[in-house]
């Protein structure tokens, strides 16, 4: 006789399995996640801060010049 294989047992919790809503529980487990996480210092805020905004203003100014340059050669090819 063959046996049929097991799936393998995970520790994965599947939807039908879980318990009610926990709010409490919630914002427990939600401080002791942010007690983990590592802030960055007020210069390094600024700092890399800055240079998402450079990079931001960097990229749109590529993206209006070259969109000005196709522009202008449309206008030229398509008369």
């Amino acid at each position: 006789m063959v046996k049929k294989a097991e799936p393998p047992k995970s520790d994965v919790v599947t939807a039908d399995s879980t318990a009610s809503f926990n709010p409490v529980q919630l914002i427990q487990d939600s401080k002791a996640e942010l007690t983990k996480v590592i802030w960055p210092s007020r210069q390094q805020l600024i700092s890399e801060s800055l240079a998402v905004i450079a990079m931001v203003t960097l990229s749109a100014t590529t993206i209006y010049l070259v969109n000005n340059l196709f522009s202008w050669a449309a206008s030229k090819v398509f008369v």
